[in-house]
């Protein structure tokens, strides 16, 4: 792999067995494996779920990428087999770097060790010595902002107090890769500033950021290229702005069309609403059919509205 290629993802494929009960996991195990002894064709007891389908692409070094897709596309199975906790079906990942993640509210954390145990064994899976830990624990407290609540056990904490101390240990860490999967959706506005400026601070000194979010006004301000996943497979791959308007443009003829299946609801509410009195009816006439209401509702429009 290149030098100048943080990332690099080939084919890679993720299929889950789904069982409709729990004994056709037994089933499954033992009986295809007897029909296979005496001959006879081998019978299947479980559906096959595509989380990720044949996935290819390549990030640069310091280059931030955002994912994006409505849920269930596939965006988490991604980020974890990139991060080695989830073994592909099949294809391939290679990384160049320390990765640092924050996939899952509280993954890493032992829920009995207080905050500080826990920022000191966090550092050292992220490959930090016990000095280096010392050094960086006051950048750590201060970042996270958690007070006194540092020396308690984090089964206490909050959720926001829970990705506070985990971003806070992964970005004070100078990892080369930070992956961030819409974990800070949990934090106030305050801090969700914090974490932007502080991934922006990273991004400039050559760190790659791989970024999951649904917040499309953070997609476009923070990454420069964007990948949309649609049902585990890559719809668009491009400028993070250009993908960010495609998913949008998706996501509104979607709505357009429950509006339109709505439609014969709406428009007993309106039989209802006019025939109530002859002032009320002309005041609803007018506004619907008024240039200030096309004015307003153009923005939103795709498609034929």
């Amino acid at each position: 792999m290149s030098s100048d290629i943080s990332i690099k993802v080939e084919n890679l494929t993720k299929c889950y067995q789904i069982y409709d009960q729990p004994r056709d996991r037994l089933k499954q195990f033992i009986v295809p494996r007897l029909q296979g002894v005496i001959g006879q064709p081998t019978r299947q007891y479980f559906r096959e779920f595509w989380a990720l389908k044949d996935v290819s692409f390549e990030v640069k070094r310091g280059e931030t990428v955002g994912i994006i897709g409505r849920n269930g596309s596939g965006k988490s199975t991604l980020l974890q087999m990139i991060c080695g906790t989830l073994n592909p079906t099949s294809g391939s990942v290679l990384t160049q770097g320390r990765i640092a993640a924050l996939l899952e509210l509280g993954s890493g954390f032992n829920p009995d060790f207080t905050g500080r145990e826990n920022v000191y064994m966090n550092g050292a899976v992220l490959g930090l010595s016990s000095e280096e830990i010392d050094q960086r624990f006051d950048a750590i407290a201060t970042f996270a902002d958690i007070g006194e609540f540092i020396e308690q056990p984090v089964k206490t904490y909050s959720s926001g107090m829970y990705v506070r101390l985990a971003f806070a240990v992964n970005i004070v860490s100078q990892p080369e890769i930070m992956i961030v999967d819409e974990a800070l959706a949990v934090g106030d506005m305050n801090f969700q500033a914090k974490c932007m400026t502080a991934l922006s601070r990273i991004q400039d000194a050559g760190a790659t950021v791989l970024f999951v979010s649904h917040d499309i006004g953070s997609l476009k301000s923070l990454c420069s290229k964007g990948i949309y996943l649609e049902k585990g497979a890559i719809k668009s791959i491009g400028a993070a702005g250009l993908v960010a308007d495609d998913y949008v443009r998706e996501m509104r003829e979607e709505m357009n069309t429950y509006v339109a299946i709505d439609a014969p609801l709406q428009e007993e509410k309106k039989r209802d609403l006019l025939s109530t009195t002859a002032n009320e009816a002309v005041t609803y006439e007018k506004f619907i059919s008024s240039q200030e209401f096309s004015d307003r509702v153009a923005q939103f429009r795709y498609g034929d509205g």
